[in-house]
């Protein structure tokens, strides 16, 4: 540029003073020229090429080094307004604006002096073409800060996270004897991979924190002899936006915690991310779904400061964005509902989910897994649904309009379709009986027999009235279901009893509940006042509906779900469902149902025990839980 600008300027020279005057320009389009390639070097990143345009290279790359550790991320935009020259010298007024990063813009009025030397304007290095406040020793500092996080509340309004203290179980490597030692010892208390842990540690400089599992501290408490004295484990504590209790509506909550890349990432807005690195963030679940709303828009201030550490002009704040709160979200949740069946599937050890819905309305009230399932499973689980399905199957039957509660029906103890044999647990063979009873004892044979005569997608059909294959429209997923419709012969029959290609999730099966205890078919709801999750389903008939709740009544008086007789107005079935590829396979355990006038009202729910291998387990479970309602 400078042998450019001189060059012109020579032939400009040789020329008759009036084409000199258009050829060079005005002296302020010259400095306001200067001024804008500066401002574009610098925001552009090109710190050397910036300096180059200054009087004083080496005192401007430092100063703009130091303003971009200052402002990290930052990037500025710079747009020149009035200039004023008197011989040598010139102003510049020009505007700065900083896109900070995961912070509100910032902008002020600022000014560059130049000075014209050896032909060519060059803007003065000195501290204020930064800020008009910044002086000599001194540079900024950038506080960025974000609001209190808003609440997710229950159905009353109450927040249901509350700051929490939590120890991060970790190691210190400088002072680690024996790594092998120590990983056992905190494996064995912890459950953390002993492995893991060592190569964690190996990789690690020594001196640096290597988080091994982040306790609450009652937890921590219960295992604090064990680790507390092994050579280089360290504990340092921190306070974390936490549910009442780990398990907690885990699946629908989600949980808080330091913010991933992958979510920061999430919360770009035109190409510059909301949130930074240590922010404590929502990572899953509703906490995740509902980010920004619930976190509010972080703020700022921007400070001089002494380069020794100490204040200028007193620690004058010349930027501030004060921080946005964000906005509380309500769930349907009820705490007692919830802590009920936390209590229920804790006396579980094999994985175990109980998903509560209010009939009517679609309202999630509960969503639980213990310590051994993935909690995922609870929502968006594949599972069969075994004779659970004969809630849907009967349902297409009675719609037919071929049987009613009381037809009699055979139940022999096995029946062969295309060369398959299917049987009854247990051998179950009951002769003719009323529909009713066949539903109650959980008669396979039955069922398949009867389902066998439907025209095809019946059952499909039967389902989808309650909901079944809807894709639901949800913050947090929910798995709908799936009811082959192309399904003939044995996988007809298999389909008919939950096996077969039928899959559901507790979560589904407890809306089908909801369906049949409120006489319509519901849409779930996760957050108050949120959308339609989908259309709401059509539903059987008001007279079908009636058939089917006498059924499943009759489980729990006399059948498969006896155990529940005592527990108020319970209606349900039971469901053994087999899987995997031993021999004989091994069955989950489902129980789904509702209870009406309850402690919480009237109430539809699905039981879950991976691999309980019976469907008694589920009724133990169900049990626990509606004796724990309060």
């Amino acid at each position: 540029m400078r042998t450019r600008r001189g060059t012109a300027l020579l032939s400009c020279l040789l020329i008759a003073s009036p084409v000199l005057a258009a050829c060079s320009g005005s002296a302020e389009d010259d400095v306001r020229a200067a001024a804008q390639e500066f401002l574009d070097a610098w925001a552009a990143g090109k710190t050397a090429g910036a300096a180059a345009a200054t009087t004083d290279a080496k005192a401007a790359t430092a100063l703009l080094d130091q303003t971009a550790a200052d402002l990290p991320d930052a990037v500025l935009s710079g747009k020149v307004g009035a200039v004023t020259v008197k011989d040598d010298a010139a102003t510049v007024a020009w505007t700065a604006t900083w896109d900070l990063a995961a912070a509100p813009d910032w902008s002020y009025p600022a000014s560059l002096r130049l000075h014209k030397g050896d032909q060519e304007w060059q803007v003065v290095a000195e501290p204020s073409l930064v800020h008009p406040k910044l002086g000599k020793g001194q540079h900024l500092e950038l506080d960025r800060s974000l609001p209190e996080r808003a609440a997710i509340t229950d159905a009353d309004g109450k927040p249901l996270f509350a700051p929490t203290e939590v120890v991060n179980v970790g190691v210190d490597t400088s002072k680690v004897t024996d790594v092998q030692a120590l990983a056992q010892g905190l494996a064995a208390a912890t459950g953390v991979s002993a492995e893991k842990i060592v190569a964690n540690v190996q990789a690690a400089p020594a001196g640096q924190f290597v988080p091994v599992i982040t306790l609450r501290r009652p937890a921590f408490e219960a295992v604090r002899a064990q680790i507390y004295d092994l050579p280089g484990a360290v504990f340092p504590t921190a306070t974390r936006l936490l549910a009442p209790s780990p398990t907690f509506a885990s699946a629908l909550l989600g949980r808080v915690g330091e913010a991933t890349a992958e979510v920061i990432e999430e919360s770009q807005a035109d190409g510059s991310p909301r949130y930074a690195a240590g922010d404590q963030l929502g990572l899953s679940g509703l906490q995740r779904a509902f980010q920004e709303q619930l976190a509010g828009t972080p703020g700022f201030t921007v400070s001089v400061v002494r380069a020794d550490g100490g204040t200028g002009d007193d620690g004058e704040v010349i930027g501030s964005v004060e921080p946005v709160a964000g906005t509380p979200l309500q769930t349907p949740l009820v705490p007692a509902v919830q802590n009920a069946a936390d209590a229920a599937v804790a006396t579980q050890k094999l994985p175990t989910h109980v998903v509560v819905v209010r009939p009517g309305t679609g309202e999630i009230l509960a969503v639980s897994s213990n310590e051994a399932a993935d909690p995922g499973n609870a929502l968006k689980g594949h599972f069969p649904p075994g004779s659970s399905m004969k809630v849907m199957t009967s349902t297409a039957l009675l719609s037919a309009g071929v049987l009613t509660p009381d037809t009699p029906v055979p139940c022999p103890a096995t029946t062969t379709v295309e060369g398959r044999q299917f049987k009854n647990a247990h051998d179950l063979a009951l002769g003719t009986v009323p529909l009713t009873e066949a539903f109650a004892q959980s008669c396979n044979t039955t069922f398949i027999q009867e389902a066998l005569k439907l025209p095809a997608g019946a059952l499909t059909d039967a389902a989808a009235s309650y909901g079944v294959g809807t894709d639901w429209k949800l913050p947090v997923d929910i798995f709908s279901g799936s009811v082959p419709t192309d399904s003939t012969g044995t996988g007809k029959a298999a389909d008919a009893i939950g096996q077969g290609r039928v899959e559901m999730s507790p979560a589904q099966l407890a809306l089908v509940a909801a369906g049949v205890a409120g006489g319509k078919p519901v849409t779930p709801v996760e957050v108050v006042g949120a959308d339609p999750a989908g259309a709401t389903p059509t539903g059987p008939d008001q007279q079908v509906l009636g058939a089917v709740r006498k059924l499943m009544r009759a489980v729990v008086t006399s059948g498969t779900g006896a155990a529940l007789a005592d527990r108020g107005e319970v209606y349900g079935k039971t469901g053994t469902a087999e899987f995997g590829s031993k021999t004989p396979p091994d069955s989950h355990g489902w129980f789904m149902g509702y209870q009406l006038g309850g402690p919480a009202g009237d109430i539809a729910f699905a039981v879950l025990v991976e691999a309980g291998q019976s469907s008694s387990v589920a009724v133990d479970v169900t049990d626990t839980f509606l004796g724990a309602l309060r």
